[in-house]
């Protein structure tokens, strides 16, 4: 443990739970649905509204091998290809032989995917994969339903729900075990301010942190508050620098900030094409999937073609669909654009990438256990092995299903020897706690982000922002050489730009150590993949310091199959 905190008041409130679960998207919902028919005490913390997560914006859809002809098998290879030789295959098995019956689940519990006459479920194509198998629902707003349908199952079966609710600091006994976490609320009456939910089992499924860059596809809640809780309680986080950046979200400018309107690999899989201002399909040739290459090789493209002729973005092209596809298809993203003041039935959309999916995080083994005991990860937050160096399309959905089914059985499993433990944490010695940042420095950092470690990235680019995230921080830390930002007060903003700071030195950290290209993490000065090096992930502590440990390990050796303190349990129990 770092013994590292947040600056915050004492907590003025506590509940007790069996389990508590911070997020409230695809993966914390299933974990919190699980749990509670489990007959376990079950709390959801989130951080808005039960709906407001990244599951709800999820256009395309989710990816299971349903159909005829397809199997798990092909399924699997299509994500090893996408993941670039660092998926965990243990993982990738687990997700795509589980995941079809996980998809029935979620169907049951009252998600409704668009079915052609007879009932069968549609499924279309997206970027990577060889086949359909891309399940959705209201044409393009497969997360909402999705979403929806968790929301209204956590209702009526009354799960404990904490809503506006930043989750702060993870709290621990006196091994070492996950004891609950602090948090505060905003507008929830009697739990009100900083307050502490104690339970023996922690859940982060707290989403991206594509809100570290100025543009992205995440929603404004995405701020990297679970993979810097983890960090600071001692937890591995690994492959952070594996960010995809989605390669087709409306162009709204080149001074656009904040969360931009995604236009679905979806609209692709159908037949729309990615065009240059002349009109040529510049990813013909480039790869045999052409603008369905796996969305690295595609942000790689449109990328190349703007640099080529100094453009600020590319088109896409879909006119031929005609208004009634576009209508019943993807009636989504045609308001969206109609918003924006384009038009795709008689326009090409103006297109560029922008920060979308973390494939890296908290570092789990197969049941999402992390290298705490006690504090388990899923959904985008974590780093299972599924997705290596880059994410196959629409398998996160799909993701945040198999190993929140995973996580809640093993706590289920786990219940009768988690009961024995202390409801509430052990006092340790006075924490190290961490100066806030101005949340005037968010701007800041996510510009530095952005021009530094986006898209294209080079050693010179990669130091310069290292220099500058660093005299932020020695700012917030009260040292000299920082960038004008001054240490602020505990609140909810200045909290989520400390935690943006976090993840950001650690993502920085990690693409100035990989040198080579792999999947989404693109080096001009190392434009080649290097096996022989580099097939290796990066794992990354905080350090008591508050300095950043960074190490390789190998792909086999990926999950932490055993966690320390079950090591310890083993070794009294010997004794005994």
């Amino acid at each position: 443990m770092t013994g590292i905190r947040l600056q915050a008041p004492a907590p003025g409130w506590a509940i007790d739970a069996d389990v508590v679960v911070v997020g409230s998207g695809v993966a914390g919902l299933t974990v919190a649905l699980r749990c509670t028919a489990a007959g376990l005490r079950t709390v959801v913390v989130t951080k808005a509204r039960l709906d407001d997560g990244s599951t709800r914006w999820a256009q395309g859809g989710i990816a299971a091998a349903l159909g005829d002809g397809d199997t798990p098998e092909q399924h699997m290879d299509d994500t090893l290809v996408a993941g670039a030789g660092l998926c965990d295959e243990e993982a990738v098995h687990a997700l795509v032989t589980e995941g079809p019956d996980a998809v029935r689940r979620l169907i049951a519990t009252g998600a409704r995917f668009d079915t052609d006459a007879s009932g069968t479920i549609e499924l279309t194509r997206e970027g990577g994969h060889h086949r359909r198998r891309i399940a959705h629902a209201g044409g393009d707003a497969t997360g909402a339903e999705i979403s929806r349908a968790l929301v209204d199952a956590v209702r009526e079966r009354a799960v404990r729900t904490i809503e506006n609710a930043l989750v702060l600091d993870l709290l621990t006994d006196a091994d070492g075990h996950a004891a609950g976490v602090t948090l505060h609320v905003m507008g929830e009456g009697q739990h009100d301010g900083v307050g502490a939910v104690h339970a023996p089992a922690v859940v982060l499924a707290t989403g991206g942190m594509g809100q570290v860059f100025s543009a992205t596809t995440n929603p404004a809640v995405s701020t990297g508050d679970g993979v810097a809780l983890a960090l600071r309680a001692g937890a591995e986080v690994s492959d952070l620098e594996f960010v995809q950046f989605h390669p087709t979200v409306l162009f709204l400018g080149p001074d656009a900030e904040g969360q931009q309107p995604l236009v679905s690999e979806a609209v692709r899989g159908e037949g729309a094409h990615l065009v240059d201002a002349d009109g040529v399909r510049f990813m013909v040739g480039r790869h045999e999937l052409a603008e369905l290459a796996p969305r690295d090789i595609v942000a790689k493209g449109i990328m190349r073609r703007m640099r080529e002729q100094g453009a600020a973005h590319m088109y896409l092209d879909a006119r031929h669909f005609g208004a009634e596809m576009w209508e019943s298809r993807f009636p989504t993203i045609l308001a969206a654009c109609r918003t924006h003041g384009f038009d795709p039935v008689t326009e090409p959309i103006p297109v560029a990438p922008a920060a979308h999916y973390a494939s890296g995080g908290v570092r789990t083994d197969l049941r999402g256990r992390t290298t705490v005991p006690g504090l388990y990860a899923c959904g985008e937050v974590a780093c299972t092995g599924v997705h290596g160096a880059n994410r196959l399309a629409s398998n996160s959905l799909l993701e945040g299903l198999v190993f929140a089914e995973r996580i809640a059985d093993d706590i289920a499993d786990g219940t009768a020897a988690r009961k024995t433990r202390a409801a509430a944490p052990v006092p340790h010695p006075a924490p190290r706690v961490l100066p806030l940042l101005d949340p005037a420095a968010r701007a800041r950092v996510q510009h530095v982000m952005t021009l530094g470690a986006g898209v294209l990235r080079s050693a010179a680019s990669l130091a310069e922002a290292a220099e500058r995230l660093d005299a932020i921080h020695r700012e917030a830390l009260g040292g000299a050489g920082g960038d004008g930002h001054k240490t602020a007060e505990p609140g909810v903003e200045s909290w989520e730009t400390t935690n943006l700071l976090c993840v950001a030195r650690v993502l920085v950290a990690a693409a100035r150590s990989r040198e080579e290209t792999r999947g989404c993490h693109w080096r001009e000065d190392h434009p080649d993949r290097d096996d022989a090096a580099w097939r290796r992930h990066l794992v990354v502590r905080l350090s008591p310091d508050r300095s950043l440990d960074v190490r390789t390990t190998g792909t086999h050796d990926f999950p932490p199959t055993v966690q320390p303190a079950e090591q310890a349990a083993a070794r009294r129990e010997q004794q005994a």
